[in-house]
């Protein structure tokens, strides 16, 4: 049987999966995921212009200013489910198409004011709380906006292309980035560092209103989804979206097994595959920033049709096992695969690591676990700010046990090093200033003695092997199209169509939002930690093969399920 959506030009429901894509689903697919790209170019923005952010809009030395930078980033993140709840709700009772059509409004509204907001100098600290109200409400829109466009996609995809049809939004979050990278870089290019440092970093926030303007257009344009007309016209939409999906637990099951089994798993492969890898090559490997982005963006360019590829693969052999294959594959091959791109990216620090071995002398009970996920808490104890320096230069040492109340102390080699034991401020956000003056010195007498021990403080770009570094960079980022590419539908084929946008962009975005969102953060505590700069790794690896136990045992497969059913 036919559905249509009842609007003209609408394209039909229930077609045969020989049919060729028309003219409006092709619009659909494109108008959906312009929009989605368009959001994520926004959010990145941020993210990629933080340092040049916290100049201008926050007060207080360099590390300061950029630690609150960083916390109005996280806030973006932290808030991505409650977008997801409050805009799935209105998805769910009024429509798919003019809930995210307010939430790219929201989204690129947001962004264009930070190009236009005067900063800490001009206006003081409204400066400061108005950039992270706009952060905040950039993060709920977002929160909002997946799944919207992927319930949107999928109700209007034809059975048995599902997969292939929503694959489209999945590359969405790369090509963002790509666009937000490159137009950065052009702007740089044009008018030079020093004016894009002084006023010239607002033109990429205010050149998103001409991608609002043509997202918006395009959207206006759009029918509503047929499952959802369909819905709506028998009288069968939800009254209480929240209570439905989180009340009920046959529906919150399914949530719970969607966070555990699908996108907690596909959070961490993400986001260790396209930015984890990133941070590895700048902060552990030392290659510089210029270099890094330009191998990720080549590995990205490669990789992204593999979305494509495995979401309509899935709509043969299925969405289950192709996600879970990629947890596993990961799993498996992260130690080895990193361990190769420090082998071809820095094979100095390589050598450095195997020959010359640190030690740091301190009583345990002072070492404590680093874990900072709002970039704010800082670690005073003398075995902190040694496990700390390290682990930002990629060192790798052992503990020796000492006495209860031993200041730590480094050796490399005949040399020894000893630390200090901070004294903070009366916020506790920061080390005074005596003590901060006593952490420059020290972290300079540390990299002498490294350097001196063979520890180079920057990969030479000589030395690195960037074909084969782009290869391991690709693998890398294949494991993540796989993940990725099938999610979309089979979220949206796990739950009925009156509480579907509801449910499924809750799991996703606190999968995506919170798992792999506070990865990078996660994982340096966990290198400091060890003393070993692969150990972060089991973070991802111990997330990923959670998701694959549960997720073969609990989760489902989907892929011939009947999604225009209200309930």
């Amino acid at each position: 049987m036919a559905i249509t959506s009842g609007t003209a030009g609408a394209p039909s429901v229930g077609k045969t999966k020989s049919t060729p894509m028309t003219k409006e689903e092709k619009k659909v697919i494109f108008a959906s995921s312009l929009g989605t790209v368009f959001e994520w170019y926004d959010f990145y923005l941020y993210g990629s212009l933080a340092s040049i952010i916290a100049k201008q809009f926050f007060i207080g030395d360099p590390t300061t200013t950029f630690i609150f930078a960083l916390m109005a980033f996280a806030a973006g993140f932290i808030v991505r489910p409650f977008g997801a709840v409050v805009f799935g709700r209105l998805g769910d009772m009024i429509g798919r198409k003019y809930t995210f059509l307010i939430t790219i409004l929201i989204m690129g509204l947001s962004t264009f004011i930070v190009g236009l907001l005067p900063g800490h100098a001009s206006i003081g600290i409204a400066a400061p709380i108005i950039l992270v109200t706009l952060r905040i409400l950039q993060g709920l829109a977002l929160g909002g906006e997946y799944g919207g466009a992927a319930t949107y996609v999928a109700e209007h995809a034809p059975e048995g292309k599902r997969g292939f049809f929503t694959s489209w939004i999945q590359t969405t979050a790369t090509m963002g980035l790509f666009l937000s990278l490159l137009v950065i870089l052009a702007t740089r290019q044009a008018i030079g560092e020093d004016e894009f440092q002084a006023w010239g970093w607002r033109i990429p926030f205010l050149v998103s209103v001409l991608l609002l303007g043509v997202s918006v257009w395009i959207r206006m344009a759009m029918s509503e989804s047929p499952a959802f007309v369909k819905m709506k016209a028998e009288g069968k939409t939800s009254k209480a979206p929240l209570t439905e999906a989180f009340g009920q637990w046959k529906n919150m099951k399914i949530v719970i097994l969607a966070l555990i089994g699908l996108t907690m798993g596909q959070a961490v492969v993400w986001y260790t595959g396209q930015f984890y890898a990133l941070f590895f090559m700048e902060k552990t490997l030392k290659i510089d920033g210029a270099t890094a982005n330009i191998l990720i963006a080549i590995a990205l360019l490669l990789a992204t049709p593999f979305f494509v590829l495995w979401g309509a693969l899935s709509d043969k052999i299925g969405r289950k096992w192709i996600i879970l294959g990629g947890c596993l594959l990961a799993a498996v091959t992260y130690f080895p695969l990193f361990k190769a791109l420090t082998h071809f990216g820095n094979p100095a620090l390589e050598t450095a690591l195997n020959n010359s071995p640190v030690v740091v002398v301190a009583n345990t009970d002072s070492c404590h676990f680093q874990f900072n996920p709002t970039g704010t808490k800082k670690f005073p104890s003398s075995c902190d700010i040694a496990t700390g320096i390290l682990s930002a230069a990629s060192v790798n040492y052992t503990i020796q046990e000492a006495p209860a109340g031993t200041v730590a102390t480094i050796k490399v080699g005949p040399k020894e090093l000893t630390s200090f034991d901070a004294v903070m401020t009366p916020d506790n956000l920061n080390f005074d200033a005596a003590s901060k003056d006593r952490e420059a010195a020290f972290k300079k007498d540390v990299a002498a003695a490294i350097k001196e021990a063979g520890y180079p403080a920057k990969a030479d770009p000589a030395g690195i092997n960037k074909p084969m570094v782009v290869l391991i960079l690709f693998i890398l980022v294949l494991y993540v199209t796989m993940v990725y590419g099938p999610i979309a539908a089979m979220l949206v084929e796990m739950f009925p169509t009156r509480i579907r946008y509801t449910s499924m962009s809750l799991p996703y975005h606190i999968g995506n939002g919170w798992f792999g969102g506070l990865l990078p953060t996660t994982v340096f505590a966990l290198v400091a930690f060890k003393g070993d700069i692969y150990y972060g790794l089991w973070y991802p690896i111990v997330i990923a093969l959670i998701t694959l136990v549960i997720g073969a045992l609990f989760v489902r497969e989907t892929k011939d399920r009947d999604i225009y059913a209200a309930d």
